[in-house]
């Protein structure tokens, strides 16, 4: 079977990538600019050429067709009607990466099925993916368009640790705090129960997923089955940096009323809400499927990956510096109230 992944080297998509350069009932070509293309494995057929340069991209693939169409950078609708109009007739699945921040929040029962309302009113990024699988079942129930739908929650690599409150640099700046021994920002009280998913694990469901009869016309999210505080992911990282935690709680609504970094979409959005997940669904589909690198394991891995590897380790001085005066300021607040 023939298969084509727009994007293919991102954190999510290069894990699906390695694993179905292995499995040889696929030929897998990818579409992009050409980034990170020296880490493909061997097999993988590229395609390069800019999804936005819509003749371009038709051009490229005018003799081509595919059982299985993937596309990972996709994040409005008008992305989705181009590549209607570029796979209607040449896919016999398409199969779109929307978001779990999907789901309805605040939530309504906190353990998160398929069935679960899609509604975020804080977050633009997550109202976007909405409107895009809207438009894609459209196209399905009018067209026959053959979509599957894709809603990932937190996904990490080796990369970058999953963490609540970080910078415009990721989270290596989160990791330094503890190894300074300075106090790190965790979004309300840490208690709340998120659920984090290695990207090896996600790739091995979605593979499954691909070429799936019972598939077509379907929504599935994938994720682990474990759910752990925020105040055990900070605890695992600081265990592994052999570092004390000093955690500063403070409400997620005040992080975004005093910072310039979009803590409403991100946290009161998305991080700061329980979230359990039902993944029944997905395991009828994909027989077996099931997580096997635990929060813990997959949290040290990464922190060990990071240390050794000085590129990732981009210096963020603003949200530091931001950081510090947040909790200076929270400090002051309590003198104040203290004693005046």
């Amino acid at each position: 079977m023939k298969a084509l992944f727009i994007g293919g080297t991102g954190t999510i998509s290069m894990a699906i990538t390695r694993q179905l350069a292995e499995n040889p009932d696929w030929e897998l070509y990818l579409l992009n600019r050409g980034n990170r293309a020296t880490e493909l494995p061997a097999g993988v057929k590229t395609i390069t050429a800019d999804i936005n340069d819509e003749a371009q991209v038709a051009e490229a693939i005018k003799d081509l067709s595919f059982d299985c169409v993937c596309d990972f950078i996709a994040f409005v609708p008008s992305q989705l009607e181009r590549d209607f109009r570029l796979f209607q007739g040449k896919a016999k699945q398409f199969m779109f990466i929307s978001s779990a921040s999907a789901y309805q929040k605040p939530l309504s029962d906190y353990k998160i099925t398929e069935s679960t309302p899609l509604a975020n009113p804080y977050w633009e990024y997550s109202r976007n993916k909405i409107a895009c699988e809207e438009y894609l079942m459209k196209q399905y129930r009018e067209c026959g368009f053959p979509v599957t739908i894709i809603r990932p929650s937190h996904t990490y690599d080796e990369r970058n640790v999953p963490v609540g409150a970080h910078g415009d640099k990721g989270s290596w700046q989160v990791l330094k705090r503890m190894m300074e021994g300075k106090p790190v920002i965790i979004q309300g009280d840490g208690t709340s129960l998120w659920t984090i998913t290695f990207n090896t694990d996600f790739a091995k469901a979605f593979i499954g997923l691909m070429g799936n009869i019972h598939a077509i016309g379907e929504s599935y999210h994938i994720t682990s089955d474990e759910s752990v505080t925020w105040n055990q992911i900070y605890a695992i990282l600081a265990d592994e940096l052999g570092v004390e935690l000093k955690a500063y709680h403070v409400p997620s609504d005040f992080l975004h009323e005093v910072g310039k970094y979009d803590y409403r979409g991100g946290l009161t959005g998305d991080k700061s809400n329980t979230v359990v997940f039902d993944n029944s669904k997905v395991k009828r589909a994909v027989p077996g499927f099931t997580c096997t690198v635990r929060a813990d394991q997959g949290l040290r891995k990464t922190v060990r990956h990071m240390l050794a590897t000085p590129e990732l380790q981009q210096d963020d001085p603003e949200f530091d510096q931001w950081c510090d005066k947040v909790i200076a300021a929270l400090e002051a607040a309590k003198e104040v109230i203290r004693h005046g």
